[in-house]
């Protein structure tokens, strides 16, 4: 609907009402709505899906159309980042918020700072998702509110011109909200647990869920030790979950992102249930570490596995895991990928511990020979010493090529010693690269870094905190934060217009006509900031 036809739709409903709403104005009706245009966060959800949608199938068509996130553990931070992106790209197209379960963990937990083990409230996910959404709405509502002074501005001074150009940008509007990939860990239980908490973050607006085949109480962060998979039943159980919960709300195209984090777990804690031979189940278990045993041989509470006519004995640990065969990552994670795309998984996600183009490929290849537009979400870790890897990378390729490193000690290539020879100034521009190569590639759908602004507000507040607190005083504040909002644009240096004070003018004017009592006035600092 235009904003004339919400100004004339009203205007219908209030003259029905014999002159009882005759206070009300049907052009700020109109603004209100406009200004609020998703009402549910299955509204949400259901919008963002499309866009997700309609960005994959572009995907398919050109690898060049990957998409991209930054994790945001706060709706002030997705806020800011929406807004930034508009202001220097003109457009959120292909780009989306992540949501990280890590940093859920790390900083939103009432138990406080938590690792990434799952131990963190789980209701605490849909409330960031929740967050998150209120922040971009609010960001639609400001940046609208503003696009209206000057459309009473264009009137009042009578520029038809200018006032029919707005009118045309209010109805092409581009809203912040954009799909968030949300993080639901391994489901925080077993598969009712994860029907329940999927439906809470649809309800707040999640278009795209991501699970990984960790055990529920075991799960560990993606780039650490002791990580535990389950048998694939397990996990499509909670696949199955997430999509009935998607199906029930009604947002029939939401999108399941399965994570396999089997490149790096070595541990398993069931024994597949087998009931012919090359189920999935005994797919599953010819990855243990077993070995061929004679019955008289065997021991007081040992699991024995018939296979081909020989009886194996599994390497069972102490802690009552069973442990895979070293080296059977990569088969397994291809299966995984294989078996979750089978079943109704939309995306795949292999968690890996290196930015290696060539080894996500290697993967991906083997996927797509059974699923021809099998694609990607990939991790573009915090925990991945970036420099490092794509240095001794290029120290390897030119090891390879014949070519001299006797200037280099691969083990030291970190060092600032470094920085600005050939060698580092090429793997910079593979990290550069990295995310268009990958997505040509390694058939990676999209991009995301999922603890940046975690580590982003460690490095801003740390740089102030030199700098305030010694020498520097306040001019460590002005000229390293407000003098770079200033001249660089940034919209929160109005604070108080991020807050919401305009918006509230606003409505006092509508609700209280001139008897409102605004706050952006003469006397408003925030006036020092107009220019």
């Amino acid at each position: 609907m235009t904003y004339q036809n919400h100004i004339t739709q009203t205007a219908q409903l209030i003259s029905s009402q014999n002159g009882t709403w005759d206070g009300i104005d049907a052009e700020a009706v109109a603004r209100m709505r406009v200004q609020n245009r998703f009402q549910t966060g299955l509204d949400i959800a259901r919008y963002t899906a499309a866009i997700m949608r309609k960005d994959m199938a572009a995907y398919d068509a050109d690898p060049a159309n990957y998409t991209q996130s930054l994790g945001c553990w706060h709706g002030f931070i997705g806020q800011q980042k929406m807004i930034s992106i508009k202001k220097h790209f003109g457009s959120t197209e292909r780009r989306y918020l992540y949501l990280s379960g890590w940093m859920v963990a790390a900083l939103r937990s009432e138990f406080g700072p938590l690792p990434d083990q799952s131990m963190h409230e789980k209701t605490s996910v849909p409330a960031l998702i929740e967050e998150l959404y209120t922040f971009l709405r609010q960001a639609d509502a400001r940046e609208l509110g503003g696009m209206f002074r000057e459309l009473d501005a264009a009137r009042e001074a009578g520029d038809e011109l200018t006032e029919q150009r707005l009118l045309q940008a209010i109805d092409n509007y581009q809203t912040h909200v954009v799909p968030i990939v949300a993080d639901i860990d391994a489901g925080f239980g077993n598969a009712e647990a994860t029907y329940l908490l999927a439906k809470k973050m649809i309800e707040a607006g999640a278009c795209a869920l991501q699970i990984e085949n960790q055990v529920s109480d075991e799960k560990q962060c993606g780039h650490q030790d002791g990580k535990v998979t389950v048998p694939h039943e397990d996990f499509l159980a909670k696949v199955r979950a997430c999509r009935y919960a998607f199906l029930e709300l009604g947002v029939e195209d939401g999108i399941i992102v399965t994570r396999t984090d089997s490149l790096g777990a070595g541990l398993t804690k069931q024994i597949a249930v087998s009931k012919e031979p090359g189920d999935i189940g005994d797919q599953y278990n010819s990855f243990l570490d077993c070995e061929e045993i004679d019955p008289a041989t065997a021991r007081n509470g040992d699991v024995i596995l018939n296979r081909d006519g020989k009886l194996l004995r599994p390497k069972r640990l102490p802690s009552n895991l069973f442990q895979f065969r070293a080296g059977s990552g990569e088969d397994r994670c291809v299966l995984d990928c294989i078996t979750s795309l089978q079943n109704g998984a939309d995306l795949l996600w292999i968690e890996t511990e290196k930015p290696h183009i060539e080894q996500i490929a290697g993967m991906v290849d083997r996927i797509r020979e059974v699923i021809p537009n099998a694609k990607l979400v990939y991790n573009n870790s915090p925990s991945f010493n970036w420099t490092l890897n794509f240095r001794q990378q290029v120290f390897d390729a030119w090891t390879a090529a014949g070519k001299d490193v006797s200037a280099y000690d691969r083990a030291k290539l970190m060092s600032v010693d470094y920085d600005g020879t050939a060698l580092a100034d090429e793997a910079d521009e593979r990290i550069r690269t990295f995310q268009r190569d990958a997505a040509a590639r390694a058939g990676i759908f999209h991009h995301l870094i999922t603890l940046p602004t975690y580590h982003t507000a460690a490095l801003s507040t740390d740089n102030l905190a030199k700098e305030y607190f010694g020498d520097q005083g306040m001019l460590g504040y002005v000229k390293g934060v407000q003098r770079k909002e200033i001249r660089e644009g940034i919209a929160c240096v109005k604070h108080q217009n991020m807050s919401g004070s305009d918006i509230g003018d606003d409505h006092k004017e509508y609700f209280a006509g001139e008897a409102a009592l605004k706050a952006g006035g003469a006397h408003n600092t925030m006036n020092q900031f107009a220019a």
